[in-house]
């Protein structure tokens, strides 16, 4: 028998009455109440009520006993009486009577407290991560993190995908985001790059003759922090598939996601077969490629609106005569909303540094005309047009934006999230899940002017690539997607370019020269020459997926020992300073520039 516990903090029930038991695990609470000290003692699997009378010769021993020291109990198992159970606990309904102890281990005075849940300062929690683990939300966080990445490797296997590991020390790419970069002692003066992910790997899984594959992978990107991806390091299930087409890969990852999404949450999915929406659409209609479906505000196009002789807004005719462009977000039946709704929403956009929103809501009297402080510009003619472009009727209120056409997609796709918000539209009880596809394949650098991929370099582009145009680049659309939901990008994925000699062609409309494509992508371009067989894939990320099914709203509170904004472990005091010796068997020197 185990000499620490019969069983755990969760099993005990009625059943088990005037059993002697021993359970183990933390000190989660106490409450003395004189002649009886009531302990609630927390392990793994949760909690259980123990009680000593003040006549036993250890009631002082527990009675000074920090919280989150670890004992060990030895007691009988008593019904509680009722009116003293507490249905929350699977362990309510009992407590043990406790008959003798053993401390296991103190606990110093704790920075923060593991009981309740409230909210810390962000250094002291990941100082302390050790600590903040065992609070009963977290801890539920990283057992569900478990739990999905166990069923998301049985139900890639039971789809016929077989799991392999890629190296983790590499070649830096010259596409994406910054290297983590790992000197070479054995060969002086080189670095490794830890993979920002498997993609040139993966691919040559398929040119290797396996058929599918997928792996739970560790990725490394240099880049800064934000609220859905760690600084450092994420996970992603990758994966791969030889012979196939786009639809191919949505059909499996509509079925993994259908089937996750229902295993670990109560939330509706609002649409099974997830909906097909052109980039350029999500652009136009949302102001975004990651939209949330949720929410039931379109962004329309008026500029034409503004070439009226009715329309005496000469602001935004002036902007739009050098180019600007106008689009709008129409709210349903908002008439009553008092004047400072329209104006919070304005004064909000000007504090995300655009020039604010325009607005006007829809009345009628003797005419139909705009209450509001541009609605005095707009002539009966030119407003019923805009009912018409817009489905506006009667009550309805309109917010607009004029500028460049990235600046107005920029600021109405978060006011449209804003307003919605505001107007409580959203279902929080759905996930929405979507494919933003037809990606183009190439794009134009705003500082450069040159020409350059605007997703994945070794995607497969549209259309007959016998009879592909390249003297056209920006028309050019590949067979490139995006899976959302909620709003929230999980994942980028793309048909493979396979054909060597389409890849130079494309490479070359975005600079690179033969010699160039060859070097910097040796492996890749090497192996395709030997026939390469059609092949796409995607790489779902897990941690966003996880963030999701807890319905939290930073990655941190659902990864285990995550860095700080600065990319820093306040834990482990990384990244550190190493010893001279081990600089000097690496053949490096610092030279550090003091500000």
């Amino acid at each position: 028998m185990n000499k620490y516990r019969t069983h755990n903090c969760s099993e005990l029930s009625e059943n088990d009455n005037n059993k002697v038991v021993t359970l183990s695990g933390w000190v989660h609470r106490k409450r003395d109440h004189g002649n009886l000290l009531f302990i609630d003692l927390r392990d793994h699997f949760g909690l259980t009520q123990c009680v000593v009378e003040n006549n036993k010769n250890f009631f002082k021993v527990l009675e000074k006993i920090r919280p989150e020291s670890v004992i060990s109990v030895t007691g009988k198992v008593i019904k509680r009486e009722k009116g003293t159970e507490n249905l929350e606990l699977t362990t309510g309904k009992i407590e043990v009577n406790i008959q003798s102890i053993k401390v296991l281990a103190e606990s110093n005075d704790l920075p923060m407290p593991v009981f309740g849940e409230q909210d810390y300062p962000e250094d002291i929690r990941l100082k302390y991560r050790f600590l903040d683990l065992r609070r009963e939300s977290m801890h539920k966080n990283i057992i569900l993190r478990s739990n999905v990445i166990s069923f998301i490797r049985s139900e890639m296997l039971n789809l016929g995908f077989l799991e392999f590991q890629t190296p983790i020390l590499t070649s830096s790419s010259p596409e994406g985001a910054r290297d983590f970069l790992v000197p070479s002692r054995l060969n002086p003066g080189k670095f490794y790059a830890l993979p920002q992910a498997p993609q040139q790997f993966k691919q040559l899984i398929m040119v290797s003759g396996f058929d599918k594959y997928f792996q739970i992978a560790p990725c490394f990107r240099d880049e800064d922090a934000r609220a859905d991806r760690s600084p450092g390091e994420f996970y992603q299930l990758d994966m791969e598939m030889s012979f196939v087409e786009q639809e191919d890969v949505f059909k499996v990852i509509e079925t993994l996601m259908v089937n996750l999404f229902k295993r670990f949450s109560t939330k509706k999915i609002l649409n099974t077969k997830f909906p097909r929406i052109s980039y350029d659409e999500a652009m136009l209609n949302y102001g975004t490629d990651k939209p949330d479906l949720r929410n039931p505000l379109l962004i329309k196009d008026i500029t034409n609106i503004f070439t009226r002789e009715d329309v005496k807004f000469d602001i935004f005719k002036k902007l739009i005569s050098k180019g600007s462009k106008v689009r709008c977000i129409v709210t349903k039946n908002t008439k009553d909303k008092p004047r400072s709704f329209f104006d919070n929403i304005d004064k909000w956009a000007k504090e995300q540094g655009a020039s604010g929103l325009a607005y006007f809501t829809l009345e009628k009297t003797d005419r139909i005309s705009g209450k509001g402080p541009v609605g005095k510009f707009f002539g009966e003619e030119s407003l019923k047009e805009l009912m018409k472009t817009c489905k506006m009727d009667i009550g309805d209120s309109i917010f607009m934006s004029c500028g460049k056409i990235n600046e107005v997609e920029k600021i109405l796709s978060v006011s449209r999230d804003k307003i919605a918000g505001e107007l409580n539209l959203i279902d929080e009880n759905q996930f929405a899940f979507c494919w933003i596809v037809d990606y183009p394949m190439f794009e134009l650098d705003e500082q450069t002017k040159k020409i350059k991929f605007s997703h994945n370099p070794f995607s497969m582009p549209q259309g007959d690539i016998e009879k592909i145009d390249l003297t056209n680049p920006l028309n050019i659309k590949a067979y490139q997607y995006d899976i959302v939901c909620n709003g929230v990008e999980l994942s980028s994925g793309a048909i493979r370019n396979h054909i060597p000699e389409l890849m130079y062609k494309l490479f070359s409309v975005a600079g690179y020269k033969k010699k160039e494509v060859d070097e910097k992508f040796s492996g890749m371009i090497n192996a395709l020459s030997y026939g390469a067989p059609p092949h796409g894939g995607i790489a779902p990320g897990v941690d966003r997926i996880v963030m999701l099914l807890a319905n939290e709203k930073n990655i941190r509170e659902i990864t285990l020992f995550p860095m700080n904004q600065n990319a820093q472990d306040l834990m482990m005091k990384a990244p550190s300073n190493v010893e001279d010796k081990q600089l000097k068997e690496l053949n490096i020197k610092k030279d550090i520039k003091k500000n």
